[in-house]
């Protein structure tokens, strides 16, 4: 089996306005996923209780953030 370039095909460059909108969405779910890991607890928790501290706490030390 063989394939065979198009001669013709040419790659056009993606408007910084349509990637925009999905940057700045991945750069939100970012920003969320990091506080929650890192910085949800204590005087700084948002969410009363331990619940989402002992739901990331693995991920928490994996990536280095200290909790105790």
């Amino acid at each position: 089996m063989t394939f065979a370039a198009n001669a013709e095909t040419t790659l056009e460059p993606i408007p910084v306005r349509e990637i925009a909108p999905w940057a700045i969405f991945a750069l939100l779910l970012l920003t969320i996923g990091i506080y929650f890991v890192g910085a949800e607890q204590g005087a700084t928790a948002v969410f009363q209780g331990e619940m989402i501290h002992e739901f990331v706490h693995d991920g928490r030390h994996l990536l280095g953030f200290p909790c105790h």
